[in-house]
């Protein structure tokens, strides 16, 4: 790790709208990154279900939303194994370089799939999505937390800029990869994603070195270097065997020896999932080591990891359950023109950059006024505020179903709940980015941030479990889920708000 003179430059810069001029780096890398992912995400559901005389797979809708759901818990869930791989091998930087160029070439792998009509380069193409992303998602997070030296106030509005950066990608990669991918073929809006990483890719290339120094180029290493050595070879075989595994779990499945049921995966990954992030927290308990004040951090951790994927697990049916009702049952004229039902996921994206500043502003302003709400407190906010977004959806629903699915509602049923929705975001995921290189232990801190998108990988599973039964053919099913999802909320939003006090008194001295 490079001395404290070293970083002064990268660390005390402020030439980019009082932050360091590295945010800038990571906030643009980050912003095509997410182009091509939420540019990607909403056209799966939409091209799978899609009829064969289409250009689409023709799957069944329940299985074309649980393979949404899977993949995109994929993406989360193999955050937690790149954190420990940059942790205890490649350094946060390398990490993140190696995972755009694995997230480059699955989308050109989709990119060819759909152009020609093949399922095996398309399910290769998100299989090595899944790994780039959990190489990237979470180093170059922990990235951005190395650039503050201080945990208040100045992080959390750092962590809402790249935040910003997030959903501007996003915002973008919808509204083009929707026009291109409904209105032209398939083809053209997965291919517009790619083009999308391979900029990502380009800029982190060329603008880390004089941005960023040294920040992120080498892992905590061991002060033994044999320990050390034993900890990278470790990483390497770990590497090998899972490629092998990866490898056969491929070629049974493309050669039919395996039948695969997307629905029933799903569930038992559900199990699966939770099972992992119960023996984590117990490893780290066990054998990590920790200080009687790292536990309780680690308690808040906890805490703060459950209503996250209850969160996401609400928030994350975007391009599943209210895509397929935007597809479905929303009015999407305007004149002659029909908007692609994928621009309504960019709704949230547009708020999120309109409020992502304010917020900002708002944390900074209420922590010099001693109104510094803890991180638990912002959670408990942010879930009552997506329930009353998944409330407004129950009106809309209840309406289709009185009329027997004629009708065509208002998009600004969609409008309001996505509206709310993004205030809830606002509160929970820029929160919990800063929380938990707050409150994780210095030696695991890119895992910690693993461990964050474990919880996203959780809710994401969940949500495309839930998301295939809006079905035109089954209206009872749609405001049953919208109605299960508010209730959900609710009360996570009170249990959370129950433990407020007594996780501040555990996040100790650490600044909320």
């Amino acid at each position: 790790m490079a001395n404290d003179t070293a970083l002064e430059q990268y660390t005390d810069d402020t030439r980019f709208f009082g932050h360091p001029r590295g945010l800038s780096t990571l906030f643009f890398t980050e912003m095509w990154e997410r182009f091509s992912f939420y540019g990607l995400r909403p056209l799966l559901v939409l091209f799978m279900s899609a009829a064969l005389s289409d250009g689409g797979f023709g799957f069944v809708r329940t299985q074309a939303s649980a393979i949404v759901g899977i993949y995109a818990a994929g993406v989360y869930l193999f955050s937690l194994p790149g954190g420990w791989i940059a942790d205890r091998w490649l350094g946060l930087r390398r990490a993140v370089f190696c995972g755009a160029v694995l997230i480059a070439l699955g989308h050109m792998c989709i990119g060819f799939a759909s152009f020609a009509h093949a399922r095996v380069p398309f399910f290769l193409g998100l299989i090595l999505i899944v790994l780039g992303t959990g190489l990237l998602k979470p180093n170059i997070s922990a990235t951005v937390g190395e650039l503050y030296t201080d945990k208040g106030a100045r992080r959390d509005a750092g962590f809402s800029i790249f935040y910003m950066g997030i959903n501007s990608g996003a915002f973008l990669g919808q509204l083009v990869t929707g026009a291109l991918g409904e209105k032209i073929g398939w083809h053209w809006g997965f291919g517009a994603a790619g083009f999308g990483m391979l900029i990502g890719l380009a800029v982190f290339y060329f603008r880390s070195p004089g941005t960023l120094g040294p920040i992120g180029m080498s892992p905590m290493r061991d002060p033994d270097p044999a320990r050390q050595a034993s900890q990278e070879r470790t990483v390497k075989v770990a590497i090998c065997v899972f490629a092998a595994v990866l490898l056969a779990m491929i070629v049974t499945a493309a050669t039919g020896m395996v039948t695969l049921d997307p629905v029933s995966i799903g569930q038992k990954m559900t199990v699966v999932l939770v099972g992992v992030g119960v023996a984590y927290f117990a490893y780290i308990f066990i054998a990590g080591n920790l200080t009687g004040d790292e536990m309780k951090r680690m308690g808040v951790i906890i805490v703060l990891f459950v209503f996250s994927a209850i969160f996401w697990g609400a928030f994350e049916q975007a391009p599943t359950s209210l895509n397929l009702f935007a597809n479905d049952f929303t009015d999407r004229t305007l004149g002659s023109f029909e908007m692609p039902a994928i621009w309504f996921q960019s709704i949230n994206s547009l708020f999120i950059i309109l409020l992502a500043p304010l917020f900002a502003v708002l944390w900074v302003w209420l922590a010099r006024h001693g109104w510094d709400f803890s991180s638990p407190a912002k959670f408990a906010i942010g879930l009552a505020l997506a329930a009353i977004g998944f409330l407004l959806m129950i009106g809309a629903a209840n309406a289709v179903v009185a009329s027997g699915g004629t009708l065509k509602v208002s998009p600004w049923w969609l409008v309001g709940s996505y509206f709310f929705q993004s205030v809830g975001e606002l509160c929970i995921s820029p929160v919990g980015l800063s929380s938990m290189t707050k409150l994780a232990p210095r030696k695991f801190v890119g895992q910690m941030m693993g461990v964050w998108f474990l919880a996203t990988s959780v809710g994401n599973l969940v949500a495309g479990l839930i998301g295939g039964h809006i079905d035109p053919r089954k209206l009872e099913q749609t405001p049953l889920v919208f109605g299960g999802t508010t209730i959900a909320l609710v009360a996570a939003a009170a249990i959370c708000a129950l433990l407020v006090i007594p996780t501040r008194k555990m996040m100790g001295e650490v600044k909320h």
